[in-house]
């Protein structure tokens, strides 16, 4: 492989970073809509049938090559980032 092959891979890379910090904040986004709209009407913020689901439903679609485990260890971290964030900026300020 020469060095321009790795540059022109390295370069898809970092697109593919851009698109996925993108998407990122975008689903945090949401999950500050969700939560500020689940506190306004009195439900509670942690779902865990849809953690459960969201686990399910992104194992059986994925495609590979990351196994089923990597994906899941991915997701709880996107899922325990969202926790940090809807705790920090919609159920603290809702406590003040």
């Amino acid at each position: 492989m020469s060095k321009k092959e790795i540059d022109k891979i390295r370069k898809g890379i970092d697109k593919i970073d851009l698109q996925l910090l993108y998407l990122f904040n975008r689903r945090a986004e949401l999950v500050l809509e969700m939560a500020k709209t689940k506190v306004k009407i009195g439900e509670k913020l942690f779902d865990p049938k849809r953690e459960r689901d969201v686990f399910v439903s992104i194992t059986e679609k994925n495609p590979g090559p990351l196994s089923p485990d990597a994906i899941v260890r991915l997701y709880e971290r996107i899922i325990d980032e969202s926790r940090r964030l809807e705790r920090t900026e919609v159920y603290d300020k809702e406590k003040e």
